[in-house]
């Protein structure tokens, strides 16, 4: 596909490529009628006319289209360009989390800042019904301003689509790989089970450790050494750093529960969790000053000599 600068698509002009994946590429181009740069994320041909893809392309425009959020990336339009679909999206400038941590250990306050922001975008989501299902570093953008975005909803599922539509683990694309990250799948997913919000809590809580640690919480060299890990093994906790507070830590361990029953429910609990550690704090209630020998007698004179005057007037 691998469209040149200046290609003309509709009213769209593209000016560079930014990325590619499995199923297609993102441009940022011109928006020659109202002077703005978009992201254009274009499904390849192969792709346009295959149904699942076509679900998929549908399910994370509705989803987009459903979210008014500052940590959501906004889609602009659902569009075709002479047979290639595509969605027109908010062009966010930064990079993503995954070149920020491949680049230096994050600090803790970012950690906090940032993932409660991660979380308030979860919650948005998951208030309109919406499950992510393959949240991860590169789909985190973080913006010049310090600010994130999370992207790439195309594996989001609704809380209207069929209770037959395929989970995020069953999903395959043309060569028949798994669609959705590995390293980030709750136990769950992996297995192939239905899942709901506690599945983008566990990719949360993956996302948090590596932000904390520089390392995934579950890794390994080959896919099924990741599965097992994820299935039957902990993170390793020790990696932490010392200073992490317990209240995160605890989080931590809430997320990546493996019994979905005993996860984190709540991706707004999760984010006052992180706003509260990272808030400065409260400034300590004002004590009242002793009452010395000399301001006791101040105020036993002012009393006598009140009580005396008002004697008199009567």
């Amino acid at each position: 596909m691998r469209l040149a600068p200046g290609t003309r698509l509709g009213g769209y002009e593209v000016v560079e490529g930014l990325g590619e994946g499995g199923m297609g590429e993102v441009y940022r181009a011109h928006d020659t009628a109202l002077l703005r740069d978009v992201a254009i994320k274009l499904v390849h041909p192969a792709y346009c006319h295959n149904p699942d893809s076509l679900v998929r392309l549908r399910r994370e425009a509705r989803a987009l289209a459903s979210l008014n959020h500052p940590h959501v990336a906004t889609l602009h339009e659902l569009a075709e360009f002479d047979g290639v679909c595509g969605l027109v999206m908010e062009l966010v400038e930064g990079e993503t989390l995954a070149a920020a941590l491949a680049r230096r250990p994050m600090a803790l306050r970012d950690v906090l800042r940032l993932g409660s922001q991660v979380a308030a975008a979860l919650e948005a989501a998951h208030e309109r019904g919406i499950v992510h299902r393959d949240l991860k570093p590169a789909n985190i953008k973080v913006t010049p301003q310090g600010s994130v975005k999370v992207l790439d909803f195309g594996l989001a599922k609704s809380a209207e689509d069929s209770p037959d539509a395929p989970t995020a683990s069953t999903l395959a694309t043309a060569s028949g790989t798994l669609i959705g990250t590995v390293c980030y799948m709750s136990p769950e997913q992996a297995r192939g089970a239905n899942i709901d919000r506690r599945s983008d809590l566990w990719a949360f809580g993956c996302v948090l450790f590596e932000m904390l640690t520089g390392r995934r919480a579950f890794d390994g060299p080959s896919q099924s050494d990741v599965l097992v890990a994820i299935l039957e093994r902990e993170p390793d906790w020790s990696t932490l750093p010392s200073k992490t507070p317990a209240a995160v830590e605890r989080l931590l361990r809430r997320c990546l529960e493996k019994d979905v029953e005993r996860r984190q429910r709540d991706a707004g609990d999760a984010r006052i969790e992180l706003e509260d550690v990272g808030s400065p704090a409260a400034p300590a209630e004002r004590v009242a000053a002793p009452i010395t020998s000399l301001s006791w007698i101040r105020v036993m004179s002012t009393l006598f000599f009140g009580a005396v005057i008002g004697g008199a007037l009567v």
